[in-house]
């Protein structure tokens, strides 16, 4: 009986816990890395750039991850762990400031503040459960100490480093999924696998509508100081209706059946869940994000002219990026339906063409066209689905 009371009363504390102040402060400084990673990419948008952009957005990405995973078991709750959480949000302020020159001379800069970050990360675990963190803390380290060598060399063996670490964190996630499998564990507490769902989807929420205000901002930085004439006011308006679009279909129709799933997925069985629906799924989402940002910096000053490939590229391929990462999102969780959102992608892809030879305010138009559209489809089609389920 005593031990039937005592799981309760974790349950019951696990579905009360929520995001923190400090975890949401810690996501305003992660983010700045996704900041700098669209800088990167608005003053060079090409193929080479758009490579170290997902190498280093994966790398970070993965570690963003483990403290969301870490907070959801470990709250910040004790002045030490706060401690540790603010020293780790110091790490990623360097890498973020290294971002930009991570393949030249920030790259050792830059590997020494994320090797801070996996300390950091290993030193919050073990806190609170011991040695056993040593399973993932150690391929975790040998990728930030990959990423560092990278920065002593250029071009192939930089690029080979940085690949490296990738595959170090493949390995992490293998054994913590093993570990997560198998249930609790004496070294390590009880915290594999028993992921707080209400916890765990609202902070990835919270990160992915703070990347949503990287395209508002995109659109001050990319008109700078020029007046708010009724073209810019109107490629203002357009872009913001984008990113409401793309804002509806997760917040509106994902985020809630999300948490209903995770509730409702044995606890052995969540991290796998996780792994696949809020890293690998939500890299495309958060990066399509970061491109479309860029794109909007390169056009909203230049809206009633054709784009040059790259921007009006990276207004499409941004926008269909997220949708591909959304569709991913929606399959692994079993979210339906999915075709209109993966349909649209094509269509979204063929808005580039109107950007390089009508302008880029024509290019807004047929993305908001898109999809509006296909948020309507996707609405009726799920009126009908519940009508015909209800008789």
């Amino acid at each position: 009986m005593e031990t039937e009371h005592r799981t309760e009363h974790r349950t019951e504390h696990r579905t009360e816990h929520r995001v923190s102040t400090l975890e949401l402060f810690f996501d305003l400084v992660f983010v700045f890395t996704i900041t700098q990673l669209t800088v990167l990419l608005a003053d060079d948008i090409s193929l080479r750039s758009a490579g170290q952009v997902l190498l280093i957005f994966t790398v970070l990405f993965w570690m963003y991850g483990g403290y969301a995973y870490l907070t959801n078991q470990v709250p910040p709750d004790r002045p030490v762990r706060r401690v540790l959480i603010l020293l780790a949000m110091g790490a990623f302020l360097v890498c973020a400031l290294a971002v930009p020159t991570a393949f030249g001379d920030g790259g050792v800069a830059f590997g020494l503040g994320y090797l801070m970050v996996v300390l950091v990360h290993a030193a919050l675990f073990t806190e609170a459960h011991g040695r056993g963190v040593l399973w993932f803390a150690l391929p975790n380290t040998l990728a930030a100490l990959s990423v560092t060598a990278a920065g002593l060399f250029d071009g192939p063996a930089a690029w080979g480093l940085w690949l490296l670490a990738l595959a170090m964190q493949l390995v992490t996630a293998y054994i913590v999924r093993r570990l997560a499998a198998t249930g609790p564990r004496a070294e390590t507490g009880d915290q594999h696998g028993a992921i707080s769902a209400p916890h765990f989807v609202e902070r990835h929420g919270l990160l992915l509508i703070i990347v949503f205000g990287e395209s508002v901002i995109a659109i001050g930085i990319g008109v700078g100081s020029v007046p708010p004439t009724p073209g810019i006011v109107g490629g203002a308006f357009l872009t913001l209706a984008v990113g409401a679009a793309l804002w509806w279909m997760y917040f509106v129709r994902d985020e809630g059946r999300a948490e209903e799933v995770f509730a409702g997925t044995a606890p052995g069985q969540r991290f796998k869940l996780a792994l696949r629906a809020y890293y690998y799924a939500f890299i495309p989402m958060l990066l399509g994000i970061a491109a479309f940002s860029a794109g909007v910096k390169k056009t909203i000053g230049h809206l009633g002219e054709g784009l040059a490939a790259g921007p009006a590229l990276a207004l499409a391929g941004g926008v269909a990026c997220y949708l591909a990462g959304d569709v991913a999102f929606r399959l692994v969780l079993g979210i339906r339906p999915v075709r209109f959102r993966a349909v649209a992608v094509v269509p979204v892809l063929a808005t580039a063409a109107a950007g390089m030879r009508l302008g880029g305010a024509w290019q807004l138009v047929a993305l908001v066209l898109v999809l509006v559209g296909a948020l309507a489809v996707e609405g009726r089609a799920v009126r009908i689905a519940g009508v015909r389920g209800s008789g």
